[in-house]
């Protein structure tokens, strides 16, 4: 399916909050990234974040951006400064994901008209963040928080997008939505290490979508099983 409008960082982070499911792909081995990548949109998870750790990120990002078309939005995660954004964007990535806020990072996405979602823990740096441009705040690592924590920081800003990283599981994948996340970011419970090796990218695609069922139940309220 291709999206509407992703000439804008609006149509791109309309188009990442519609699926409400970002992939963040960690490989050991880049060979695999094709395959990764045709299982989860196969899944319904079409938002896909390449992080710079995978060998030769550039080169799959670049890759995917080719191959995939406008069905599927290729970003970049763990960037941590501008001219990887650069770089990145440059290679095809459609928005950037960084673990950390750095102002230097928003400014050269969006001097591209590229979203960014840098990486913030406290309500300060969330609110820092997004007064400074950041389109969505990746709340990171939100294993040590948990969904209570987006409730309480949504009751005095309601108008900040937080999407959390780290945490979320096939069983509270639902939760993060109800207490106000617009997107849920998954790594290793959505792109099993195990499967990867193992080349069972049906595996991949079942867990694509049953993330993407979680996120549909818990905006329609309904429930959906772990």
């Amino acid at each position: 399916m291709a999206f509407a409008d992703l000439t804008t960082r609006a149509g791109i982070v309309g188009a990442i909050e519609a699926v409400g499911v970002v992939a963040v792909v960690r490989l050991d081995d880049a060979a695999a990234g094709a395959e990764v990548a045709r299982a989860l949109a196969e899944g319904g998870v079409t938002a896909i974040e390449v992080t710079m750790t995978v060998p030769n990120a550039v080169r799959l990002i670049a890759d995917l951006s080719a191959s995939l078309g406008d069905g599927v939005i290729v970003g970049a995660g763990t960037v941590l400064d501008a001219a990887t954004a650069r770089e990145v964007i440059q290679a095809g990535a459609r928005f950037v994901v960084s673990p950390v806020f750095r102002p230097a990072v928003i400014e050269a996405c969006h001097s591209l008209e590229v979203p960014v979602m840098p990486g913030c823990f406290t309500p300060t740096e969330i609110l820092s963040a997004w007064d400074a441009g950041a389109d969505v705040i990746k709340v990171f690592p939100a294993t040590a928080l948990g969904p209570t924590f987006f409730k309480d920081v949504r009751g005095p800003l309601p108008h900040v997008k937080l999407m959390p990283t780290g945490g979320v599981t096939r069983s509270n994948a639902g939760e993060w939505i109800r207490a106000g996340a617009v997107a849920i970011g998954v790594g290793t419970a959505l792109v099993d290490k195990q499967a990867v090796a193992a080349r069972h990218f049906d595996t991949i695609r079942d867990n694509a979508a049953h993330f993407v069922a979680a996120v549909r139940d818990a905006r329609s309220g309904a429930a959906v099983k772990a």
